[in-house]
Parts: structure tokens; sequence; C-alpha cells
């Protein structure tokens, strides 16, 4: 039996581009300041594409940590502190416009009957919760996982195996549910059941080596769970 499963947020619950394309695009500017050759430096430096306002699949923000993003861009913002610009960052975050992959209060239901149901994110856990809660679905989740929650981020293991710590169960008695290489190599280092989806960049050959299984979407996960 599965007792737990582990989301995460980005691209396997929200829509990454339409959230993150508009986000990127209002934040960028505002650190640009009106300076048209720094905003394209900005994005560049994150491999934004401000025309069509989304990310290249290779954007190492994608999958990362809003540490690494601040990271890409901070030689380029001389009047920053790293720790300024994180917080700021993070602020702006929690009120990014939020779109749902799948209509996911109906999935996240089925699930719960017979699973506790968690996020692990390498977004801030507070903007993961924010996101959540603009849904009006964080009464779903036991546990909200963040990159700055004191475990680390993805691929290493560690939030995954808080999740199990804190539900009182085995990781191999839990599923992690992704879109990326570093959801599954998570899971695949905490010993639980890897589940991938194609809602993200990655295709099904990417993810497969990585998984038991590989879904369209969340909205499959249901009737998989249901079956096993």
């Amino acid at each position: 039996m599965i007792a737990g499963i582990l989301f995460d947020k980005d691209a396997t619950l929200l829509d990454f581009t339409k959230m993150w394309g508009d986000w990127a695009y209002t934040h960028l500017g505002e650190l640009s300041g009106g300076d048209a050759a720094l905003f394209r430096r900005l994005a560049d430096a994150v491999q934004y594409n401000p025309e069509t306002r989304d990310f290249d699949p290779t954007s190492p923000v994608i999958a990362g940590t809003p540490e690494e993003g601040v990271d890409l861009i901070l030689p380029h913002l001389p009047n920053w502190t790293r720790a300024a610009l994180i917080a700021h960052s993070n602020e702006t975050a929690r009120t990014a416009p939020v779109h749902a992959i799948v209509p996911l209060d109906p999935v996240l239901t089925a699930l719960g009957q017979t699973a506790k149901l968690g996020i692990a994110t390498n977004d801030s856990a507070r903007s993961a919760r924010a996101h959540m809660e603009t849904l009006g679905i964080d009464h779903h989740f036991t546990a909200i996982i963040g990159s700055d929650s004191g475990h680390g981020g993805k691929p290493a293991p560690g939030m995954c195996l808080a999740f199990a710590d804190h539900i009182g169960a085995e990781p191999a008695n839990i599923a992690m549910v992704g879109d990326s290489l570093h959801d599954l190599q998570a899971g695949r280092a905490a010993g639980m059941i890897c589940i991938g989806v194609t809602s993200g960049f990655a295709t099904t050959k990417d993810l497969s080596p990585f998984a038991d299984v590989v879904l369209k979407d969340v909205s499959q996960l249901p009737a998989w769970v249901a079956a096993r």
C-alpha cells in the first residue's frame, strides 16, 4: 500500500510556463529599472525569452532553488546583496499568478482517501504554501517542504526523508511524483516509489531511467494508485 504521496510543485501541480513566465517578465523588469540592456542581460542569465515569456528547457532555474536563480543574476546587480535579493525574489514569488496543470481538488481528494499527501519543492516553503492557498487546496497536504526548510534541495533526498519521518512511514511505501530528473533522483535516493509526469519539460525518455512509471500528468495518478 502507498502510505504517502509526495509531489513536486512547479510543472507537476502548477503550470510552470504560465506561472513563472509572467512572473519573470515583471520581476526582471523591476530589477532592471527600465534599462533595456540590463533587462536583456538578466533574461539571458536565466535563459528566459521575454518575447515569448518562457524559459529555455535547459534553464537551470526550472528545477533549481531560488538561491540558484539569484546567483545567476546577482553579478549583473551590484547594488543588491545576495541575501536581500533572495528575500525580495521569494517575497514577489508568493504572489506569482497561479495556474494548475489540471483541476487538482478532485485528484487530491481521491488520493487523500488512502494516503497522506505532501509537497517537496525547490521553491521556498512560504511561496509554496501561498500558491496552494490561492488555489484553495492547501488543506490536502500534511506537509509543505521547501528548499529553505532545513533539509536541503533536490536532487538530494533530504526533503523526501523528512516527509517520511513526518508521516511515520517507510520511504518504500511513499511515492515521489515529479516532472524533472531532480524530483525522481531525490525520490530514488530516498528509496521511494518514483512516478514521473510529462507535464513539464522532460519527456518520457528522459524520466524513464529513474521512474517506476511515467504518466501524462497527475490526473492519471488516482487510477494508477487504485490499480496498484
